[in-house]
């Protein structure tokens, strides 16, 4: 019994000591002897290490799926045509992870390595860089075996980008930030300075969220700064800014020919002297609303001198507002001009003419005076008037007095009426009459504060027993009103 487990104990032992060999280092002595690569020549320069490695490209695969590092292989065989080989000397007691050698014709893996030559190892070293890893490979001259020496984790410094669109806007625009570019970034921050250095806005962004809205209420130009923060916390130091410019709008300037008019003068609304500070105006709108918010007239006008002329043709209080705009599309706040129209009714008037009176016949000159008042402007009025006439000839005829009361309606530049009048006598034997008075003509000017029109009459008696062809009387004249 004593036996067995004696036995026993020797086996365990033996067991222990027996892995403790197979998990020990092992060390190397010498290279040069089992090739994974064959170079000729005496020590190789890095652009031969480098084109070597295309030649075997199959096999520097199969080694690196054998020690388990396949995912390695790609970035690897990409990154080492431009990677830059450092010349060291692996220390005596240094290690390797493993290292890709050749035995019998085929690719081996050795793992767990320790150099243990007499002097330090003359090698190639470059680092191949993978998912936040640098891997550090080593080519020991001149067998040109692929050795992995170390791992180390690194956080790259994050690199900032940064697009602003568009580059030009005008004021309240909408102004793109687009930050997706940026690499190895937690985090990213945009600071918005004005171009007296005043930081009107900042903004953080992060790479699922790497993009920004903004507008600008103020013309003027602004840089937006920016920088990336890697997982560390140190910020990028790659320059990284955007410019834009928000253009200034135009400013109106409205004048008016006059600010208080008559129904249908024309009105001059003038805007010729809007400008624009970085740019030129190429279009005026001119609204015109009246006292219930209505808009009753407007124009566009794109060419200069930017002026308009219109009529008003009711009267009222009105509001002409003017908008302009540049030739960016950047619009100018209103201009505002009240303009009070009104319509004259009351007219003072004079007339005259030559009168035909009938029975014996007699010329006559006729001058009177009087008032019109428009009734419905452009369509009624009425007419009070009174005057004398003097005859050509001398007894028995004899100067009169001749008064009116008249209705006259219009129709363009044409109008006609009638009413009553009174005419004292003609001559001794004539009675006093109370007559009816037909008339109609025409306007030869409207200044719409003064008229002047020709006109044809006809008076006709009415007393009992006078015949109207022997006693009408008949006038053609000149009335102008004021």
């Amino acid at each position: 019994m004593k036996n067995k487990k004696l036995i026993l104990l020797i086996i365990g032992i033996f067991l222990i000591s027996s892995l403790s060999s197979l998990a020990a280092t092992k060390k190397i002595r010498r290279v040069g002897r089992y090739t994974l690569c064959q170079c000729k020549g005496g020590i190789p320069t890095a652009e031969v290490m480098k084109s070597i490695v295309d030649r075997y490209a199959g096999d520097i695969k199969y080694g690196f799926d054998l020690a388990g590092y396949g995912d390695l292989y790609l970035p690897f065989m990409e990154q080492i045509k431009s990677a830059t080989f450092e010349e060291k000397a692996l220390p005596v007691g240094d290690t390797m992870i493993w290292m890709l050698f050749r035995s019998r014709g085929r690719v081996k893996v050795a793992e767990d390595l320790e150099w243990a030559g007499k002097a330090p190892l003359e090698v190639f070293s470059f680092i191949v860089k993978k998912d936040y890893k640098n891997y550090e490979f080593i080519m020991p001259k001149p067998c040109g075996n692929i050795s992995l020496r170390q791992v180390e984790e690194y956080i790259p410094d994050a690199i900032c980008d940064i697009k602003v669109s568009p580059s030009k806007a005008n004021v309240n625009d909408p102004i793109s930030v687009d930050m997706s570019g940026s690499q190895h970034a937690q985090s990213m921050e945009v600071e918005v300075y004005d171009a007296q250095g005043n930081k009107v806005a900042t903004k953080t962004l992060t790479p699922e969220s790497a993009k920004w809205q903004t507008s600008l209420d103020k013309a003027g130009e602004y840089i937006f700064k920016a920088k990336a923060i890697n997982y560390e916390g140190k910020p990028s130091e790659n320059p990284c800014e955007g410019k834009v410019y928000i253009n200034f709008p135009p400013i109106c300037q409205l004048l008016m020919s006059a600010e208080k008019e008559y129904v249908g003068r024309p009105v001059i609304l003038d805007a010729s002297g809007s400008s624009d500070p970085d740019g030129e105006v190429v279009r005026v709108d001119f609204e015109i609303i009246d006292e219930t918010g209505n808009v009753v007239n407007k124009n566009a006008i794109n060419q200069k001198p930017f002026t308009w002329e219109t009529i008003f043709e009711k009267p009222g209080i009105y509001t002409v507002t003017l908008v302009v705009t540049d030739d960016f599309g950047g619009v100018s706040e209103p201009c505002k001009a009240g303009i009070e129209v009104i319509q004259k009714r009351l007219f003072i008037l004079i007339d005259g003419g030559p009168l035909f009176a009938r029975g014996s016949h007699c010329f006559y000159f006729t001058a009177r005076a009087g008032i019109s008042y428009m009734i419905v402007p452009d369509v009624l009025d009425f007419t009070l008037s009174g005057g004398g006439a003097i005859p050509t000839q001398g007894e028995p005829w004899k100067s009169f007095f001749m008064a009116n009361v008249l209705l006259n309606v219009h129709s363009g530049p044409f109008f006609f009426g009638g009413g009553i009048g009174f005419d004292s006598k003609v001559k001794e034997t004539r009675k006093t009459d109370t007559v009816l008075i037909g008339n109609l003509g025409f306007n030869i000017f409207d200044k719409y504060t003064s008229k002047g029109l020709l006109f044809g009459e006809v008076r006709a008696p009415v007393s009992s027993g006078t015949s109207f062809s022997k006693h009408h009387k008949l006038m053609f004249g000149f009335r102008y009103l004021f």
